[in-house]
């Protein structure tokens, strides 16, 4: 069974709908640990509740970055995971990283990338943006993670009407639903194949 390792900074509804799709027989795979850089994010108490290994890291806690970068590379080696999945981490994967897993780390963003995407835009951010841009539709996106942020190849996209009567809150929960579907798909997609999408 592959290994499947989150990455998050949240409250971990995402990382919910994987834990969920799992438990349901809609995806074979286990996941191996949570990695968060805030020991009180509320993904934390989703992965004790589902016996799932957790690791805070903050880069506050080591020497230097590259410290930072060891620890992280050593507790992906103990994991062996054939995915690493983004969701809603909001620190950049070093690149030493990036390298050694190179394909095998993918992020789900709230928009329908290239738009709304880099430094910056995420959570409420984007769908605030969404709205003062006056776009008709929104969605969200699941790409490859590369050394700049959410420039990577796109796998999969969901759309979402905008309305005019929206607040930001109301479109994220409308994308949300769709991340929610999203995910677990594109992940049982590279489970069956990793190069399914290319």
């Amino acid at each position: 069974m592959k290994n499947l390792v989150f990455f998050a900074s949240g409250s971990g509804t995402n990382f919910q709908s994987v834990i969920d799709a799992i438990e349901e027989g809609r995806l074979n795979a286990r996941i191996a640990g949570l990695i968060t850089n805030k020991n009180e994010a509320y993904c934390t108490k989703r992965a004790e509740k589902h016996n799932i290994p957790v690791k805070v890291l903050a880069p506050s806690d080591f020497e230097s970055s590259g410290h930072f970068d060891e620890k992280l590379l050593e507790i992906l080696e103990q994991w062996n995971p054939y995915l690493i999945i983004l969701a809603g981490y909001l620190l950049k994967i070093a690149n030493p990283v990036i390298e050694k897993y190179s394909g095998q780390i993918i992020n789900i963003h709230p928009s329908l990338l290239p738009k709304y995407g880099g430094k910056g835009f995420y959570g409420k951010k984007v769908h605030e943006a969404v709205l003062k841009g006056g776009e008709t539709e929104t969605g969200c996106s699941v790409h490859i993670v590369t050394e700049q942020f959410d420039e990577g190849p796109i796998l999969e996209q969901r759309k979402v009407p905008v309305y005019q009567t929206d607040t930001p809150e109301q479109l994220a929960a409308r994308v949300l639903k769709q991340e929610h579907q999203l995910l677990p798909e594109v992940i049982a997609n590279l489970i069956e194949d990793i190069n399914y999408y290319t």
